[in-house]
């Protein structure tokens, strides 16, 4: 059993030193600033310095590989350490959270969510609110990092589709993975950097650009005023529909542009029905919306871009208060809360790609019936798709609704009414953020919830982030039998 988790002991040390030197930033920037809950980001400094190094100490080895099996564990338990590290500066500043609150912020931020339990966010020290930013930034570059690394060689995820994963672990391998992370990290900066310079050209303070560049880009949604993005002009609002779906796109495709510069390498399947996607919801709620309402063509269509854009990335800013629009919004805002961005992006949900599997594959069982001796291969992006992918995407979707259901019903359970616990489930598992009703909706938080209901939407943040099945496979007998 130790030499199981010896290299994932390793590899949390390491984890927990990067947290370390991440909680530096929070704790120079408050010190600059005279701010004194500098000294509690410090000392969570120090407490994930000596915890990573005991790991490191406990898990070295001279040599080791991953095994399937063990890549299962560490990506479950890294989500873990790094939400327990992360939570550790909100439990000892002077006016802590208490232990569960601070992990459900800290699993909504890492996981790039963006449910939030603190309130009058005007008020809190900025140390606090760099933090969260922090934590989102780094939990979108590790989403994009897992899915075209780890989550394909488990045979979980959608990258086996574009053929840019690493699913051999190998010697040989590890020169390959180290380019693609390399192209992956300087992509990712790059576009940070674009969002919060193009946010502080049109206006925004430079510690609101910052801030919102990393919660934008990573589609967390975490923001540094109640009012969410609603406090700004919609020049800005048109620039974080920018780069909310840059945020959404394949970062592979980027990668891979950047590397031979010809414009062919940006064609995808995946990417191109994502777009025209949030086109179709945008033109329908902007059509809609000018019908039943008094506001002029760009108001609407700004806010309606804004909003659907938000949601379907699972950012999950807020313009205004969506809820407000009539019963025909609220319907598309449900049904977009499932979508979800592309495999390989910071974005949650169900991804595209399984939407697109799974009408290629009614399509194909459609005309099966209508010609039963035929034979004929689904095709996406031109190639042939494998039967396990199709498999897989089946699986996940079975899966997914039977743990909204299992959620519903705990929280309900718990005490919980039927549209909070019923949106609050979902928009954990597909990690928007907002959800529905006066409590949890795009005006509210989840402050008020049971700590409970706390503790079992944070397990389900991680679910949802790590596909269900990475999760739901540690919980099999099999799987330590094996």
């Amino acid at each position: 059993m130790l030499r199981l988790f010896r290299p994932i002991l390793f590899i949390c040390g390491i984890l927990a030193l990067v947290m370390a030197g991440l909680l530096l930033a929070p704790t120079l920037y408050g010190y600059a600033i005279q701010d004194p809950e500098y000294r509690a980001f410090g000392f969570a400094a120090g407490i994930a310095l000596v915890c990573g190094l005991g790991l490191i100490l406990l898990g070295r080895e001279e040599r080791f590989n991953l095994n399937s099996r063990q890549l299962y564990l560490l990506t479950s338990l890294s989500w873990l350490m790094l939400s327990f590290a992360g939570a550790l500066p909100l439990v000892l500043i002077d006016h802590p959270l208490t232990l569960t609150d601070a992990i459900f912020e800290t699993v909504s931020g890492i996981t790039t969510t963006g449910s939030t339990v603190l309130s009058h966010l005007d008020h809190v020290p900025r140390p606090i609110l760099l933090w969260r930013s922090i934590l989102q930034w780094v939990g979108g570059l590790g989403v994009i990092g897992m899915a075209v690394s780890i989550l394909p060689f488990l045979r979980v995820g959608g990258m086996r589709l574009f053929q840019t994963e690493s699913s051999d672990w190998s010697e040989k391998s590890m020169p390959r993975f180290h380019e693609m992370a390399r192209g992956l990290l300087a992509v990712y900066l790059l576009i940070s950097v674009l969002c919060a310079l193009s946010y502080w050209a049109a206006g925004m303070t430079p510690f609101d650009a910052i801030n919102h560049a990393m919660t934008t880009v990573s589609t967390g949604g975490y923001a540094t005023d109640d009012r969410s993005m609603g406090r700004f002009s919609n020049t800005i609002l048109w620039i974080s529909v920018l780069f909310m779906m840059l945020g959404s796109l394949p970062f592979t495709l980027y990668v891979r542009f950047l590397a031979q510069r010809r414009l062919r390498v940006l064609v995808d399947q995946q990417a191109k029905g994502f777009i025209y996607i949030v086109l179709f919801l945008v033109l329908l709620l902007t059509i809609e919306q000018l019908v039943v309402g008094e506001r002029g063509l760009f108001e609407v269509l700004t806010h309606a871009a804004f909003n659907i854009v938000s949601i379907i990335t699972t950012t999950g800013y807020a313009s205004t208060d969506y809820t407000l629009w009539g019963e025909f919004s609220i319907g598309i805002f449900f049904m977009v809360t499932f979508i979800g961005g592309c495999s390989g992006s910071t974005a949650g949900g169900m991804k595209i790609f399984r939407f697109q599997l799974s009408y290629l594959f009614l399509a194909d069982q459609m005309h099966k019936l209508v010609h039963p001796r035929s034979v004929s291969a689904i095709r996406y992006n031109g190639k042939p798709i494998p039967d396990d992918i199709i498999s897989s995407a089946v699986a996940f979707s079975f899966l997914f609704f039977i743990v909204l259901a299992a959620t519903t019903l705990a929280l309900t359970w718990i005490g919980v009414d039927f549209l909070t616990a019923f949106t609050g489930a979902i928009t954990a598992l597909t990690n928007v953020g907002p959800g529905l009703g006066e409590t949890i909706g795009p005006a509210g938080n989840f402050a008020a919830l049971p700590d409970a209901a706390k503790w079992l939407l944070s397990f389900a943040m991680i679910l949802g982030r790590l596909e269900l099945l990475t999760v739901m496979v540690l919980l099999s007998p099999v799987f330590w039998r094996g």
